[in-house]
């Protein structure tokens, strides 16, 4: 199983692909397939057929799945997509750190 780099509700830069340099807060994360799901990003279209729980049928939008390599954490001091180190704070915890400007991000 491969490790992410990044949690959900990370708020994430598309490095790469057609939403490139597009921000959204991330909704899942999928480690199994190194894949996660940003709001309104990579938004696919379905067409629904009407049943009795929405007798209007229709397409339905909604955000699909992207390669976790594709993404930068956006780091909250900086404003600007970075790459992650990983530090012990005081308490022991470890703690993610911007390579930017080296301040912790959670």
């Amino acid at each position: 199983m491969a490790k992410v780099h990044v949690k959900a509700g990370d708020l994430v830069e598309v490095l790469s692909g057609d939403d490139r340099g597009k921000r959204g807060k991330i909704l899942e994360v999928m480690p199994k397939k190194a894949r996660v799901i940003v709001d309104g990003i990579n938004i696919q279209k379905k067409h629904t057929r009407p049943t009795q729980t929405n007798p209007q049928g229709g397409v339905v939008e909604s955000a699909g799945p992207i390669d976790a390599s594709n993404v930068g954490l956006v780091c909250p001091s900086c404003r600007k997509p970075s790459r992650l180190g990983r530090d012990r704070s005081a308490d022991g915890d470890v703690v993610r750190v911007c390579k930017r400007c080296n301040k912790a991000i959670d």
